[in-house]
């Protein structure tokens, strides 16, 4: 559906449902369909002044502005009780509508001022002790409200303040993997701005709030796929750069299978999931699949290596941006082997320099194989010239063709992790010839993030049923690599990053926890170039 056809249908059912009231209330009814009017006389309806409908403009501001307006416009027609306030709420069009209507309910006037004068008489009577009219009052106040009452709109609007913060502003986001140490560690409480690269306005309507796409305990998804809105973004602050990190839904998180550790996509299962504990469970029946809408799909955290429009390669671990090479991050890592003829390798300074645990993959005393960034890797030479340091074969190792992006052996099977590409990062607007090489990398985006229908036959394309020597792309892609170069699924095992898929920036890091709090991590920044 597409939203700002939402947002009209809901406006018009709101002016329609606004029609009877106006008219209840001595309002020319006609102004009820006149556009920014009708928001003015229904502030004026409940007491307040016509430019207080100007909050209406104000994204996420004009949610609460609105749910005010709706209740007191109850209470104007001596709608006092929880769940009328709640039907004002969620059902606004068709409870206004029932309130116009219907020949008992009788509209009593601008509630907010007669709540004032009540309370200003209330005082009244208590600057002059007048017991007898106090006891008259309090018996007789409809806005008081039982204390069971004020405790549940608390709660209610603390939950959907904090839920609609988390939606459109910032949310709050814990690093699950190492795939961007040493920047960002496992156990790293990072808060995300939904604002600096553009509000996405959310898509799955119906969910529980604050839970992104699973009940804990019950083990089942927190919303409903229908109904649904189309992608639509604000206007970015400011535009991804080369190096930035960068909280995006999983691209191929569309059909997964759900296990305790993590998620597998549908697509690690047909190129061979290396676990076969894993294979043997979905094989059998026993996780069944579960598909997702874009925006609820898994959220990973990567950096930005290209921008739509780069050619990107790796030559040898290192990243070259159309032909000139990057400057790596500070802390990227990769995976080497230590060995010493004088004996076992001395550890004691290893934690002080930032290797943990985890980055000690192997150790047989004057063996080991470590993952460490460059300054690391000095330090550790500098302790001991005896101390060989060789780069571990491990993109020879454990990548292949068939499990690297595009995952085609045929046209790309040369491709490593270390040395992978050239790839042209699609930008919008921008044409590509198809052919049978530009397929293998282009087929997802055309299909599945750009939903045409793709068609092969005899060595030539149909797309949406017409022949196609050549393919114009609709949005910017992106592409993303963590840190930890040999230790982190990323753009080369699925490919690009659509637009629509990027869900903000991260800003900095509020906790730290892995075996004990690491406080030195606390408030410091969640860019680490």
């Amino acid at each position: 559906m597409n939203f700002w056809l939402f947002v009209l249908g809901l406006y018009l059912l709101m002016s329609i449902g606004l029609y009877p009231v106006f008219k209840k209330a001595g309002q020319a009814p006609w102004k009820a369909l006149v556009p920014g009017l009708n928001f003015a006389v229904w502030c004026q309806l409940i007491g307040r002044k016509g430019l207080h409908a100007l909050w209406l403009l104000f994204p996420i501001v004009n949610i609460f502005i609105f749910a005010g307006m709706a209740i007191d416009l109850a209470r104007s027609f001596l709608k006092f009780g929880f769940g009328e306030s709640v039907l004002a709420v969620v059902g606004a069009p068709f409870y206004f509508a029932y309130l116009g209507l219907n020949a008992r309910d009788k509209y009593d006037g601008p509630v907010l001022q007669k709540e004032r004068q009540f309370k200003e008489q209330y005082l009244q009577a208590q600057k002059e002790g007048n017991t007898r009219l106090l006891g008259k009052l309090n018996q007789e106040n409809p806005y008081k409200k039982g204390a069971i009452r004020e405790w549940v709109e608390a709660v209610i609007f603390a939950v959907f303040a904090a839920a609609f913060i988390r939606m459109f502003l910032i949310e709050a986001y814990v690093i699950p993997t190492p795939s961007m140490e040493g920047s960002l560690l496992v156990g790293d409480f990072l808060f995300v701005s939904k604002a600096h690269y553009g509000i996405r306005m959310p898509q799955t309507v119906a969910m529980i709030p604050l839970l992104h796409n699973r009940v804990p305990m019950f083990n089942r998804e927190s919303y409903l796929k229908k109904p649904s809105l189309d992608y639509q973004r604000l206007k970015p602050l400011e535009q991804i750069d080369h190096n930035d990190p960068v909280v995006f839904n999983y691209p191929e998180g569309d059909s997964v299978y759900v296990f305790p550790g993590r998620t597998w996509s549908i697509y690690d299962f047909r190129r061979g999931i290396p676990d076969p504990m894993v294979n043997a469970a979905i094989q059998s029946g026993q996780k069944p699949l579960t598909t997702r809408p874009l925006d609820k799909k898994d959220h990973y955290i990567k950096r930005c290596i290209g921008l739509p429009g780069d050619s990107l390669e790796i030559r040898d671990q290192k990243v070259y941006i159309n032909g000139k090479r990057t400057r790596q991050p500070k802390y990227v890592q990769h995976h080497y082997t230590l060995t010493s003829a004088g004996g076992p390798i001395n550890t004691r300074n290893f934690v002080k320099w930032g290797i943990s645990e985890d980055d000690l993959r192997e150790n047989a005393g004057d063996r080991m194989l470590l993952i460490l960034d460059e300054e690391q890797k000095s330090r550790i030479q500098q302790m001991d010239s005896g101390i060989k340091i060789e780069s571990f074969p491990y993109s020879q190792l454990y990548s292949s063709p068939t499990h690297l992006f595009p995952h085609d052996p045929a046209h790309f099977g040369n491709w490593k992790l270390d040395n992978y590409g050239p790839i042209y990062i699609p930008k919008k607007g921008q044409t590509v010839t198809l052919t049978p090489e530009t397929i293998a990398l282009y087929r997802r985006v055309i299909q599945v993030y750009e939903k045409n229908t793709l068609e092969e036959r005899n060595g030539a394309f149909l797309i949406n049923g017409k022949a196609a020597g050549s393919y114009t792309f609709k949005q910017n892609y992106f592409w993303m690599m963590g840190d930890n170069r040999h230790n982190s699924e990323d753009s080369r095992y699925w490919g690009f990053v659509p637009e629509d898929h990027v869900v903000g920036k991260p800003l900095f890091i509020w906790f730290s926890s892995h075996n004990g709090i690491r406080w030195n991590r606390i408030f410091t920044s969640a860019d680490k170039k």
